[in-house]
């Protein structure tokens, strides 16, 4: 595929997820194309709707499920005002994937964490089902989720689906006052119900999405637990634009967010500018 050239893609399915968020699930619609595309977890691609703009976001399903791909948005600017607007069937166009992924075939043989806030689901959702989906390759899996409120929380049936899994440890949150009167989930703020929960760091991996005030006040309670910085991992690709590195826009320092990431261990994360 030419990544410089948006493919053909149609929307085959919409979830409503919340009301700003839609996750749309889309086939391209020449099938070679769709049988040589080829990602990894955590990469992402530009989703373009033509005569309005593109913009980037993380593709939010699993490698190992390669008959669709999926996107979650929310509707903020422009672009994502007029995919709001599209509907089952329409066509719209798609570049990638773009950067790096995460280390999936490290992470075999340990436990795994998930951390997750608000929009910032879709790009762990990813990796979650490519884990779910080889479930056997790992050990203890636990899940941690939260959303300002019940309204705001995404992908609500996949939380009970992985509630009722053997071996995977789920624990959805909402923050204080966002709950609802038959809501029996936790209510608190992810940090918090993180050091609650006090997954064990021996020989597990956190991989963690959300809010940057979100990940800024939960890394010190995955250090306080004793996670390594080597086994904190998340991503950072809200900061992007063309996808490429020609635009300067994801740029920190000397490091291309699109190139060089999106994802990054908290060893790395140190080690940028304090623009950051």
């Amino acid at each position: 595929m030419n990544i410089y050239k948006p493919e053909l893609v149609e929307i085959k399915d919409i979830i409503e997820e919340t009301p700003d968020i839609r996750t749309l699930r889309l086939q391209f619609k020449n099938p070679e194309t769709q049988k040589a595309f080829a990602f990894k977890a955590g990469q992402f691609a530009e989703y373009s709707v033509f005569g309005e703009g593109e913009c980037t976001f993380c593709i939010a399903s699993s490698p190992t499920r390669p008959e669709f791909l999926e996107c979650s948005f929310k509707m903020a600017g422009k672009v994502t005002k007029a995919m709001s607007k599209l509907n089952i069937g329409d066509t719209m166009g798609l570049r990638g994937p773009y950067g790096n992924h995460f280390p999936i075939e490290d992470m075999k043989g340990k436990n795994i964490v998930f951390i997750a806030g608000g929009i910032g689901m879709a790009p762990v959702r990813c990796i979650i089902w490519n884990v779910l989906d080889l479930k056997d390759q790992f050990k203890d899996i636990s899940i941690i989720y939260g959303a300002r409120t019940v309204a705001d929380l995404v992908y609500k049936n996949e939380l009970e689906d992985w509630k009722k899994m053997a071996g995977v440890k789920t624990v959805v949150t909402v923050d204080p006052g966002g709950e609802t009167p038959d809501w029996n989930g936790e209510v608190g703020f992810v940090p918090s119900i993180v050091e609650k929960v006090s997954p064990k760091a021996e020989n597990t991996v956190a991989i963690i999405c959300g809010p940057p005030i979100m990940i800024k006040f939960t890394m010190p309670v995955l250090k306080k637990l004793g996670f390594k910085d080597d086994d904190i991992i998340t991503t950072l690709e809200n900061r992007m634009k063309c996808g490429l590195g020609k635009c300067g826009r994801c740029n920190i320092g000397s490091v291309y967010v699109c190139k060089d990431g999106p994802v990054f261990t908290y060893t790395q994360m140190q080690q940028l500018p304090d623009e950051f």
